[in-house]
């Protein structure tokens, strides 16, 4: 058994400090911009190419975009567990472009599924009621209602808005499965799962509630968008490298390695 050590680890480093702190503020500063009646959701979420609302800054801001508390904690908490360990590894300028094309990439595949639902729902409806959608559906939306059977799905569609940072927080979830397999996660506290399988497990998930299409509200092809763009960048990093841990992938058996990170942190990849 080797034993590597990290001399300068930081439970808190300075990219995923920096991004907990602009997400926190954007929070804030969406309730307090509400009660003054400007919806920064609007301006900055991520709406569909045909939307009215839509904007060319929208897919790097939607990420910075949180719909109530528990959106926001749920998140930063994954930001902070996986990120540290993560930029403390990589580097700050490696992590955070991981990070931010991970983003990007979720909303990229978000409005490409939109697109073919779009398209889908398009087939069944007359014209006048596509117009109508078009014209009207924000509006309806936003007092709380929405048109009946194809014509209400379209309309979310088409004028529903996007946000959150879960599509670069499955990138460094599955960076994380990648580069330390073997880790112990515990979901909720108390039940022990290694990462390779907490990442395919929660990867099929995603993959099945997305196809079935459930009524949920979450963005789950965003999810495995997040996911694809962060294993193409990271089997792009390691081409060529022989040593690479993760080549197809958890399955294959190694010496086990111990690697102290702090007095805090532990992971034993295999």
């Amino acid at each position: 058994m080797s034993e590597i050590r990290f001399r300068s680890y930081s439970l808190l480093p300075p990219v995923v400090k920096n991004l907990l702190i602009i997400n926190a503020i954007m929070f804030l500063a969406t309730w307090v911009f509400k009660s003054r009646g400007i919806d920064l959701t609007n301006w900055l979420g991520l709406h569909y190419f045909t939307s009215s609302s839509f904007a060319i800054w929208q897919p790097v801001t939607y990420m910075f975009m949180h719909g109530s508390f528990g959106h926001l904690f749920f998140n930063m908490f994954a930001l902070w567990i996986f990120g540290a360990a993560l930029e403390n590894t990589w580097g700050e300028k490696k992590f955070l472009f991981y990070y931010m094309l991970c983003g990007i990439g979720a909303g990229m595949i978000q409005l490409l599924v939109l697109g073919l639902k779009i398209h889908s729902l398009s087939q069944n409806l007359p014209p006048d009621a596509i117009q109508m959608i078009t014209e009207n559906g924000r509006m309806v939306l936003n007092e709380g209602k929405n048109y009946l059977g194809d014509m209400g799905k379209l309309n979310l569609a088409i004028n529903a808005v996007t946000v959150g940072a879960s599509g670069s927080v499955f990138g460094l979830l599955l960076a994380f499965g990648m580069l330390y397999p073997n880790s112990m996660i515990y979901v909720y506290f108390l039940l022990p799962i290694k990462a390779k399988w907490f990442v395919i497990i929660y990867g099929a998930m995603e993959l099945f509630f997305g196809v079935a299409g459930t009524n949920d509200g979450i963005a789950h092809f965003a999810h495995l968008g997040g996911m694809l763009f962060g294993l193409i960048l990271i089997l792009y990093w390691n081409r060529g490298n022989r040593f690479f841990k993760w080549k197809f992938p958890f399955f294959k058996k190694k010496k086990t390695h111990r690697y102290t990170i702090s007095s805090n942190y532990q992971y034993n990849p295999q």
